[in-house]
């Protein structure tokens, strides 16, 4: 070809080109983001909206639905979720697949402003915003060494404007923090005695903190802007405001109450490594890089540890991107070691250091190459993308492998170092696009799969392909040229022959001889291919299924629930038993973070009678026992624990699948799903592999319903909003106005004393107020009932729903939810009530599904693409019985590692459908080759064989062995590609050796149909 004669006369001319295009990937390289995953933009929109101290039900009823309801029309909606629980409403709206997210927020935002003006007054404005994986922190930072309430005051005044300066961090958040509260306690003697309500005093307050422009006047040629100040501006200044009585006398608020300047109580508590601290939160920016903002973080602490000085210490508690890096660092290592295994294979084929020399300088051309292209087509560098360079290192040298066996063997019959080099690389130019286009093609469909498969797998596709073109540009243009100036001492004027060529040269004669008797017995060959097919299809069962292998990620969490409306006290009497336990593991255990009453590290809620352990493991390679194991050891540990719910699982940063089994219940009341989803949870908890499960109706808070009696309070003149009116303030506190002080906002709230506002009798008895001004107690118009109250209502699609979740230990998921699936099945649900089997098990099918059809789809495109190169329909036909025989090796090998098939395998399989039919193509081709060239078709066959042995060794080698360090799962992330890495291995492997003899057997089969067609 014309590529190949040019590059081989100007060697000048592709050694600049080559070193510009190094020049490029190298500053490519240095400005390439580092992630664990790739962006992953979900189309789904959120409506937050807070109703202080409201009850779920009541959120439920007067907020979620309404919303719902609203943003139920607009177009593109997938379905929609509600979380109602105390004080807040969450609406969850998931859009189709390709939906313009930007376009479908203002249509909520729309569809929201209708109805805002019928929500409650007290609820805040809805908040409206997109859901992003990234909203999650990249670091958790612990401030340690001095009072809860001067740490709060440290955090807020200096940790925090300190840390959002630096560059790529969005927000920083302060758990665990004593927030400041004005607080005004009312006296209930001196209120009855001047006549004055509650209201009255906060609407004092309010009247006197309140600025505000009145107009204009005329001074001369100028407006003067009138404006009223009348701001509060010191305690003192809340104690000394006027009210008026009813009866026309002024009296201050210090008559009435007591003003405090404290703050507010707090149910919460977080430890870190034992001792009271305060965890900042550290969130970035969308478009920031963790690695880099991490990076940021660190280098900026010690600044802010000199401006505090030694009585408050800093130190991170989790940071994310450590385990980025780690999992970079494996992957980079295994490319690395990867490629030297296939240098030394190439060194054991040619004993040629030169010959070497020329293959080895291929790699990492080609791979800087594609981080060029990787940079210009936005990609960066995470576990996938990285691990696709791992898969294509052995794959990369394939077509230079190909290229420089032929420019040898034309070496070693006597042509000159241009004749050879051109001769060997023109003549096999067309059979490598082939191969290379047919392992191109067969990610085409992944571009068309729709969910997180292909948003995480594109990006793996992309990188896999660029490597496979600039590594055919190598082949055909660099190749060639070294070749023609460093193959000048190829044969051996010694006549003595390497050890290795002795072994090649018999191998040569017994697959010569093998064949030979496997074309004259060719029914039973195709017999025996097929029973070890069907043989290994049977290993299916036995396989197993998950979504995607769990990383080792060296962080787990123990959730501890004691019975709702336990006291703090309680709740640390269970941590303390847990933390006696916790001192065996002293050595494993790098940070112990303590949220009781919080919402401890990630995502979920916090209650008082909760407490959440996250702990964060020493390193892989500092530790004897992997993080699962950690979890299952702990597990048995804190059973013998009494008077609280203790939990233990992983946690994973970066990509979260959700819980593995997600069993959603729904129908039309919430008492009866509350009943159904304790039945469902006991029923699964019997199934091998099920580890803890929950049901949403287990939680539940102790509740006092008041019920108003309409006919009696109307005797009194009062409604029932009035006389809610008068409870809220009376056991709630009452906002009055807000107080500044440098620049912060302070609440001042109104407040009964304790000892009138905390026992049941004090409810029944509170005097409420009449319109003639008289009082009565409360239990005049009202009975209490005392009820379970749930934490939060679920709603799916307007519906009400109940979850039981589960997670899942020592089997795969696809048996768990089988077993799941049958148990639930046995049940009978009352009519109007259904169950879906949701999580990680449908995320599952679904990804399973789609990635089937997409294999279907590749397998046609290679057969497509080879119809077009060999202008044939009959063989790429024969060529394709290659990829059956790949499943061989797929499922033995899956079986043999005891992996289960997941969505990397199932890549690794797409893949192998345009592998694997590469060394067909070369066989099928040069035997066209030589059967043009006169020799007889039997001849042309074995001779086809013969000739490509080397090669096909020779690549097979190289891309199986250079994929053996991430096969073996070893380092952080290496769990993500081991499948992919042992099914190539496997399917590779098997396919290799049924493709040296079954494809010529079918060939032949196939031509002699062929020629009796023609006949006929």
């Amino acid at each position: 070809m014309k590529l190949v004669t040019t590059s081989v006369k100007r060697p000048v001319g592709v050694v600049m080109i080559v070193l510009a295009i190094l020049a490029l990937g190298f500053v490519s390289l240095r400005n390439l983001a580092v992630d664990l995953f790739p962006e992953i933009e979900l189309p789904i929109a959120v409506v937050a909206t807070s109703y202080q101290d409201a009850a779920p039900e009541d959120v439920e009823n007067l907020i979620s639905r309404p919303i719902e309801g609203a943003v139920s029309t607009i177009e593109g909606i997938d379905s929609i979720q509600s979380r109602s629980q105390t004080g807040a409403s969450v609406v969850i709206m998931m859009f189709k697949n390709g939906t313009d997210l930007d376009q479908a927020l203002l249509d909520v935002r729309e569809k929201v402003d209708q109805v805002k003006g019928f929500l409650p007054n007290e609820a805040e404005e809805p908040n409206i915003l997109r859901f992003s994986p990234d909203a999650l922190p990249v670091m958790w930072v612990s401030l340690t060494g001095s009072e809860p309430e001067r740490l709060t005051e440290i955090a807020e005044n200096q940790v925090v404007p300190y840390f959002e300066r630096q560059e790529g961090i969005a927000s920083v958040t302060v758990e665990g923090g004593k927030e400041r509260e004005i607080q005004v306690i009312l006296e209930s003697t001196d209120l009855k005695q001047y006549g004055i309500s509650a209201n009255e005093v906060a609407q004092a307050i309010s009247a006197t903190n309140n600025s505000a422009s009145v107009g204009t006047v005329e001074k001369g040629n100028q407006d003067l802007q009138l404006r009223v100040i009348g701001e509060i501006e010191s305690i003192d200044d809340i104690k000394e405001t006027i009210i008026q009585t009813p009866a026309g006398a002024t009296i201050s608020v210090e008559d009435v109450a007591e003003v405090v300047d404290t703050y507010k109580e707090s149910d919460s508590l977080t430890l870190v490594n034992g001792e009271p601290s305060l965890v900042l939160s550290i969130m970035k920016n969308t478009d920031a890089n963790t690695v880099e903002v991490a990076t940021n973080i660190r280098d900026s602490i010690p600044g802010i540890e000199a401006e505090l000085g030694e009585s408050v210490a800093v130190d991170v508690i989790i940071d994310t991107s450590e385990f980025i890096q780690l999992s970079i660092d494996s992957v980079t290592s295994n490319i690395i070691i990867g490629g030297l295994i296939a240098i030394g294979i190439l060194l054991l084929f040619l004993k040629s250091i030169r010959a070497t020399i020329v293959i080895g300088v291929s790699i990492p051309i080609a791979l800087i190459s594609t981080f060029a292209l990787m940079y210009f087509t936005g990609q960066t560098l995470n576990v996938l993308t990285l691990g696709g360079l791992a898969l294509g290192v052995g794959m990369m040298v394939d077509s230079s492998i190909v290229i420089l066996e032929n420019i040898y063997s034309y070496r070693r019959r006597g042509a000159s170092l241009y004749e050879a080099a051109t001769k060997g690389a023109s003549e096999l130019t067309p059979a490598l696009i082939a191969s290379t286009t047919t392992t191109i093609v067969v990610f085409l469909p992944i571009v068309f799969v729709e969910g997180f498969a292909s948003d995480l797998f594109t990006p793996l596709a992309l990188t896999v392909s660029f490597a496979l073109v600039a590594s055919l540009v190598v082949a055909i243009t660099l190749v060639p040229m070294l070749s023609s100036q460093l193959l000048s001492k190829v044969v051996d004027k010694d006549g003595k022959t390497y050890w290795f060529e002795r072994f090649l040269n018999w191998l040569r004669d017994k697959y010569a001889n093998g064949l030979r008797r496997t074309l004259k017995f060719r029914k039973t060959t195709v017999l025996i291919t097929f029973l070890i097919l069907c043989g290994s299809f049977a290993l299916i069962p036995m396989i197993g299924a998950e979504l995607i292998p769990a990383s080792d990620q060296g962080q787990a969490r123990i959730s501890v629930e004691t019975e709702s409306g336990s006291s703090l006290e309680y709740v640390e009497g269970i941590v303390e038993q847990i933390n006696e336990k916790l001192i065996a593991y002293e050595k494993d255990i790098e940070v112990s973070f303590l949220s009781i009453g919080g919402d401890g590290v990630g995502p979920g809620g916090g209650s008082s009678n909760n407490a959440t352990y996250t702990i964060q493991l020493v390193p892989l390679d500092e530790r004897d026992i992997s993080t699962n194991d950690f979890v299952k050891n702990i597990e048995e540990d804190l059973r013998d624990i009494a008077g609280a719910e203790i939990t233990v699982s992983m946690m994973e940063s970066g990509m979260n699948f959700g819980d593995p089994i997600s069993i959603e219940i729904n129908g039309p009341e919430h008492e009866v799903l509350r009943d159904l989803a304790d039945e469902v949870a006991e029923e699964i908890s019997t199934v091998d592999g099920v580890l803890n499960p929950t049901s949403g109706a287990a939680q539940g808070i102790p509740q006092l319903t008041i019920r108003i009696d309409e006919g009696h309070a109307a005797m009194y003149g009062l409604t029932e909003q009035q006389i809610t009116g008068q409870i809220q303030p009376h056991f709630n506190g009452q906002l009055a106005t807000r107080y500044r002080e440098r620049r912060q906002e302070i609440d001042v709230m109104l407040y009964y004393p304790e000892d009138e506002r905390s026992t049941i009798h004090d409810l029944m008895e509170l005097n409420i107020q009449t319109p003639t001004g008289a009082s009565i107690p409360l239990n005049e118009v009202a009975e209490f009932i005392e009820i379970q109250g749930p934490v939060a209502l679920m709603r799916q699609n307007q519906q009400p729903q109940m979850n039981v979740t589960s997670q899942i230990i020592d089997r795969d998921l696809g048996s768990i939810v089988e077993d799941v699936e049958a148990r639930l099945a046995q049940m009978n649900l009352p009519e109007g009530y259904n169950y879906t089997v949701a999580g990680q098990a449908e995320e599952m099918e679904e990804a399973f599904i789609d990635l089937g059809l997409a294999l279907i789809f590749s397998i046609f495109l290679v057969y497509a693409v080879m119809a077009i190169q060999f202008e044939s329909f009959l063989y790429p036909f024969i060529i394709m019985f290659a990829i059956p025989t790949s499943a061989i090796g797929v499922l033995l090998g899956l079986f043999a590692t005891d992996i289960a098939l997941s969505v990397p395998a199932i890549i690794g399989i797409t893949m192998l459908a345009g592998v694997v039919v590469n060394n067909s193509i070369l066989l099928v081709d040069y035997t066209n080759l030589l059967r043009e060239r006169g020799m007889e078709r039997m001849e042309a066959i074995v001779e086809a064989g013969k000739n490509r042995l080397r090669p096909i060794l020779m690549t097979t080698f190289t891309t199986v062995l250079a994929l053996i360090p991430l096969s073996l799962g070893i380092g952080e992330g290496a769990e993500l590609q081991q499948p992919l890495a042992v099914t190539v291995i496997f399917g590779l492997s098997t396919s290799s050796i049924f493709t040296l003899f079954l494809v010529p057997v079918i060939y032949l089969l196939l031509d002699n149909l062929s020629k009796k067609i023609k006949v006929k």
